[in-house]
C-alpha cells in the first residue's frame, strides 16, 4: 500500500468552528474519507497556526500532523490463551475508532509452525477489503530472562517469515531461556540472547529484508522481572527498533467492583515479587497507579530516569485483549485429535448469552495510543512511533492534543512530541498545549471532562553510571493548570526559560477524580495517580492522559 498525503481538511490551521461554519461536521468528513476514529482530524485541528519560518538552525519547525489512533497489543484465536476470531477483533477496532492495530499473538510452536501463516492470510484479505484499516501482523515475544514485547513489521513479502524466524531463534519460552534471577547460571546468557535478538531485527531492517520493524516492551512491572539494566540494554542494542514500553498495561477492566474478586488490580498487576524479580523494585511497584504502570506513573521514577539520559524512550497504552469484560462468548471445543500445537489456532468461540470471565476491553474501547503522522499508511504509523510523536489516554478523555515548544524569537511551528529544540542558555520559550475536549460520550456513556494538565520537567544529565538506577532526582511537576469546565478547543500558553543545562518536558492530566501525593512525595508530585483499593478499581472513574517528552538541548 502506498502512503497517502493528508487530505486538505486535515490542515491543522482549520479549527472545529471553521468546519462547523462550513456546514460540514468533522464526523462527516471522516466518514467521507473512509477513516476509522475521530483522532485523525481532531488531534491536528488544534495546532497553533504559526507562520512558516523558512529557516532552521537553532529552534525547530516540525511538520503539521494528524493523529491516528491505535492499539499494538491485540490477541485472537491464533493465541493459545485468547478467544476471539480475527474478524471479531477487527470489527471491534473499527467500531471503537481505531485507525491501526497490531495482532501480536503469543509465541509457541503451534503459532510458529501453523498459526502465523493462517493469520497472515486473514490479514491480507482484510487489508484488501478495507485499505483504510491498517492491520499489522505481530508477535508477543517472550523475552529471554524477562517479560514480553510486541514485535511487528511493515507489510511486505517477508513480514510473516521474519516473525516466525525470530520466534524460533530468539523466543525465551521456546528456547527454555526463561531464567533471569540474579546469580543464576543461565541469566547472563539469556539476557545476552535478548540483546542479540534485537540486533538481529535491526539487521533485517538495514538489509532491506523488511521495510521496517519495531519492538515495544509490554507490561514491564507486572512481574518485576524487567530490570532497569535490561530495559537500557534492549534500548541501546538498537534504539531505532526497541522504541519504548507500555506506559499502561491492558486488562484495564480487571478490578471492576464485583467482577473478578476482592484482590483484583487494574492491568492484572496482582503479582508479588518472586525469585525472578529484580530486587531493587519496591513493593509499591507491583500495582498500577490510575491504571498506569509504576515505571511511568512515578514522577522522577524509572521512565524519567531513562529520559534524563537525553534519549527518547516512548510510552504507549493498549487493550491486550484476550477476554472482554461482560462478554458472553466462550472458547469452542476441540475436535478429536486437534490441539493448538498441531493447528496453531483455537476453535471459534461460542456465544453462551451468559457473562464470561474477563479483564479486558475491546481494542479502542478504553485505551488509545495516538500517533502523529504526515501521511496515512503503515510506514507512517511506524515512523510516528519511532519519532515519539505519541500521546495516550484512557476512557476517551480527550478528542485531541497538540504540543509545541518554540523559541519566542522564532516564527516557526516549533517542535512537537518526541522532538528536540535547540536553544541558547537563558532564552525565552513558550510551550503551547492545545486541547480538544471530549465532544461525545465514551463507550461507557460518560462524557469525559479533563480537570487539570500537569507539566513535568526534568534535567538531562547524560548516560548513567548505574544502569540499574531508577530515579531522576531533578524531575518534578513544575506547573498545574486547572482546566475544569473548559470545552471545545483551547490552547494553554506556558512561558519557560532555558537554564544552564538541557532538559525535557512531558505532560499528564486526568479527570480529577482520584489523586494524591506521588510515590516520591508531594514536593515532586503533589497530585499524581494513586493505587485503588483491591477489587475497587472502576477504570471509567479514574482516567488519565500522558504525553511523550519534548527535549530542549541548551547550547552555550
Amino acid at each position: 500500500m502506498t502512503e497517502q498525503q493528508l487530505p486538505s481538511w486535515a490542515d491543522p490551521a482549520v479549527s472545529p468552528a471553521d468546519l462547523d461554519a462550513q456546514g460540514v461536521s468533522r464526523r462527516g468528513l471522516l466518514r467521507r474519507a473512509g477513516l476509522f476514529g475521530a483522532a485523525f482530524a481532531l488531534g491536528s485541528a488544534a495546532t497553533p497556526a504559526f507562520a512558516a519560518s523558512g529557516k532552521r538552525g537553532l529552534g525547530g519547525d516540525d511538520p503539521h500532523l494528524a493523529y491516528l489512533v491505535g492499539d499494538h497489543h491485540v490477541h485472537s484465536v491464533y493465541s493459545h490463551d485468547a478467544k476471539y476470531t480475527f474478524s471479531q477483533q477487527a470489527r471491534a477496532a473499527a467500531k471503537y475508532g481505531l485507525d491501526w492495530m497490531v495482532f501480536n499473538e503469543h509465541s509457541n510452536f503451534g503459532h510458529a509452525n501453523h498459526g502465523a501463516k493462517l493469520e497472515h492470510a486473514e490479514i491480507v484479505k482484510a487489508r484488501a477489503e478495507n485499505p483504510r484499516q491498517l492491520i499489522f501482523q505481530g508477535l508477543e515475544w517472550y523475552i529471554p530472562a524477562a517479560e514480553h514485547c510486541t514485535v511487528f513489521a511493515a507489510p511486505g513479502p517477508h513480514e510473516t517469515d521474519l516473525l516466525t524466524q525470530f520466534e524460533l531463534a530468539y523466543d525465551g519460552k521456546l528456547l527454555g531461556y526463561t531464567e533471569g534471577s540474579v546469580g543464576a547460571a543461565d541469566t547472563a546468557r539469556n539476557e545476552a540472547h535478548a540483546v542479540k535478538a534485537i540486533k538481529w531485527l535491526a539487521e533485517q531492517r538495514r538489509s532491506g529484508y523488511v521495510d521496517d520493524v519495531l519492538v515495544i516492551a509490554n507490561h514491564p512491572l507486572r512481574l518485576g522481572i524487567d530490570s532497569p539494566h535490561e530495559l537500557r540494554n534492549w534500548r541501546d542494542a538498537a534504539p531505532e527498533i526497541m522504541i519504548g514500553m507500555e506506559g499502561a498495561p491492558g486488562a484495564q477492566g480487571a478490578a471492576i467492583p464485583g467482577w473478578r474478586g476482592a484482590t483484583s488490580i487494574r492491568g492484572e498487576y496482582e503479582n508479588k515479587p518472586s525469585a525472578q524479580s529484580w530486587a531493587g523494585y519496591p513493593a509499591e511497584a507491583y500495582v498500577t497507579y490510575g491504571g498506569f504502570d509504576w515505571a511511568t506513573a512515578t514522577v522522577g521514577g524509572l521512565w524519567d530516569s531513562m529520559l534524563a539520559e537525553g534519549n527518547l524512550y516512548s510510552i504507549t497504552t493498549n487493550s491486550d485483549n484476550h477476554r472482554t469484560v461482560f462478554d458472553t462468548w466462550k472458547n469452542g471445543d476441540w475436535p478429536a485429535g486437534q490441539n493448538f500445537d498441531n493447528t496453531g489456532r483455537l476453535p471459534d468461540p461460542v456465544n453462551t448469552d451468559t457473562p464470561q470471565p474477563g479483564s479486558d476491553f475491546w481494542p479502542g474501547e478504553f485505551s488509545r495510543t495516538h500517533v502523529g503522522v504526515t501521511r496515512y499508511g503503515y510506514r507512517s504509523v511506524m515512523a510516528g512511533l519511532r519519532a515519539g510523536r505519541v500521546w495516550v489516554d484512557h476512557g476517551h478523555l480527550l478528542d485531541g492534543l497538540d504540543v509545541r515548544v518554540k523559541r519566542d524569537c522564532d516564527a516557526g511551528r516549533g517542535v512537537t512530541l518526541g522532538g528536540r529544540l535547540r536553544v541558547r542558555k537563558g532564552e525565552k520559550l513558550t510551550l503551547y498545549v492545545t486541547v480538544t475536549s471530549a465532544s461525545r460520550p465514551n463507550p461507557q456513556g460518560i462524557l469525559p471532562e479533563l480537570a487539570h494538565v500537569d507539566l513535568i520537567r526534568g534535567a538531562v544529565r547524560g548516560p548513567v553510571t548505574d544502569r540499574d538506577g531508577w530515579r531522576a532526582p531533578d524531575t518534578k511537576v513544575v506547573q498545574t493548570r486547572d482546566v475544569s469546565g473548559r470545552k471545545g478547543t483551547y490552547t494553554l500558553r506556558i512561558p519557560l526559560t532555558a537554564g544552564d543545562e538541557s532538559f525535557y518536558l512531558r505532560l499528564r492530566g486526568s479527570d480529577g477524580n482520584r489523586h494524591g501525593a506521588g510515590y516520591l512525595g508531594a514536593a515532586v508530585d503533589p497530585h499524581g495517580p494513586i493505587p485503588h483499593a483491591q477489587g475497587d478499581g472502576d477504570p471509567w472513574a479514574d482516567t488519565w492522559f500522558y504525553s511523550n517528552p519534548v527535549f530542549i538541548d541548551v547550547t552555550g
